[in-house]
């Protein structure tokens, strides 16, 4: 099966074109790599209203599967995206934001420090990356082979 997603990318720089923005792309090429099928792409500054109603968008109107974010996840003042995050998910999914940082922390120990979650709003599996290209793409390389089971269990596929 393939699963539709969206990817969500947050960032004052790269929304205003201060700085390039080359997560996106690498993102996207990884899943679709993975089988996945890359529906939309979104780019916006790091604004918790924004950031909820692009999230509720995704879920509640285009019914994506999975929704990744990127960006936003550090300790920074604007760094919201975990706390938009937590207000639009029903549920948490703790156990892929601790893969992520177990994956990816014996290589850069500053992957403790991110702040990402993970939790399910209906039948959307939401998940935040750090923004950081190279600490994105570590990150979802840890999720990629748990991902096709979770979409499953979330749309009542699969069981045990």
């Amino acid at each position: 099966m393939t699963w539709e997603v969206g990817i969500l990318t947050v960032s004052d720089t790269r929304s205003q074109g201060i700085r390039a923005d080359t997560a996106t792309a690498l993102i996207r090429q990884l899943l679709e790599k993975a089988g996945f099928a890359v529906c939309e792409t979104l780019l916006v500054p790091d604004d918790v209203r924004q950031i909820q109603e692009l999230l509720i968008d995704f879920a509640d109107r285009r019914k994506l599967p999975l929704v990744i974010t990127t960006g936003g996840t550090g300790f920074g003042p604007r760094d919201v995206t975990p706390e938009a995050t937590c207000r639009v998910i029903e549920r948490e999914v703790p156990g892929l934001p601790e893969a992520m940082r177990v994956a990816t922390a014996e290589r850069n120990p500053l992957a403790w420090l991110s702040r990402g979650v993970a939790g399910l709003r209906g039948r959307t599996l939401i998940v935040n990356l750090p923004g950081n290209p190279d600490g994105a793409m570590e990150c979802l390389e840890a999720l990629l082979p748990l991902l096709p089971h979770a979409l499953e269990m979330v749309n009542g596929c699969a069981h045990g």
